[in-house]
């Protein structure tokens, strides 16, 4: 019996990698491929592996959108870990009046439909003068991302042991050295979550950027994604390969923190 239900479990993963793995095997062929190519056989992984396509990518300057891209996610990345850290630890640690409406605001935060504050961040931004400049999207990205950031952290630090505190705090530890040196570096399988998640959404965002920048040496990568749209046609294969060369630090960036992910997901799972 536990071998059928091993072989079951065997058989159901390999689907579910079939499933998950065929899109990017497709992402990879595609972008090897001629435009004749693909419009003779598009569904087809097998080509002559044409790399045209990859010298074409940066023939139309995309590694600028890429190179913007990376510039506005490390930013956000580096102030979504420091502001959701800063702002969980006295929710969860300190006692005071308003650290539950506090908290309360930030889940109301994800009942928000982003875009429906489009128009009103829009004017805000050239209100400001921060309209078509890549920080026109650093604050919004960062708003928006903090909520779900902080809720994670504050499961996370409740988990922490308060003896830590407790011992710290009677070695003359003050509050920002008992953060800082104790709590935040405990905090790293939470932070690489969080970072992961947020770097994704970040890289991929196309709305905000297409609404608050319009000079193309701004642009991010998925606004670079336009330059393979013709009048009467669509690169489809140049696209491809832009995606192919755009999921490499995404890619990079989780299995560098692929272990410290998993523990972070799987905090507070299981318990006793």
């Amino acid at each position: 019996m536990t071998a059928v239900r091993s072989a079951i479990l065997y058989a159901i993963s390999i689907v579910f990698l079939v499933i998950t793995g065929y899109p990017f095997v497709y992402m990879v062929a595609t972008s090897l491929k001629t435009q004749p190519e693909f419009f003779e056989h598009p569904v087809s992984l097998l080509s002559k592996f044409n790399f045209e396509n990859y010298a074409l990518v940066f023939k139309l300057g995309i590694d600028k959108y890429f190179l913007n891209s990376i510039v506005v996610s490390i930013i956000c990345v580096t102030a979504i870990i420091l502001l959701s850290a800063m702002i969980s630890f006295p929710l969860v640690r300190m006692r005071f009046k308003l650290n539950r409406p506090i908290f309360y605001l930030f889940l109301a935060g994800m009942m928000i439909p982003v875009h429906t504050t489009l128009i009103p961040i829009y004017m805000l931004t050239k209100q400001i003068g921060l309209y078509d400049s890549m920080w026109a999207l650093v604050g919004p990205y960062i708003a928006f991302s903090l909520p779900i950031s902080v809720i994670i952290l504050t499961q996370f630090i409740q988990d922490i042991p308060r003896e830590l505190d407790e011992a710290a705090v009677m070695d003359g530890a003050s509050h920002s050295r008992l953060f800082w040196s104790i709590v935040f570096p405990l905090l790293s399988p939470a932070l690489a979550t969080i970072a992961i998640y947020n770097f994704i959404h970040i890289w991929n965002e196309f709305v905000f950027g297409l609404v608050l920048i319009t000079t193309p040496a701004k642009m991010t990568l998925p606004l670079g994604l336009r330059s393979f749209y013709g009048e009467f046609s669509v690169n489809v294969p140049g696209i491809m390969a832009t995606l192919t060369l755009g999921s490499l630090p995404l890619m990079i960036a989780y299995f560098l923190a692929q272990e410290k992910v998993v523990s972070g997901l799987s905090a507070g799972a299981v318990k006793g």
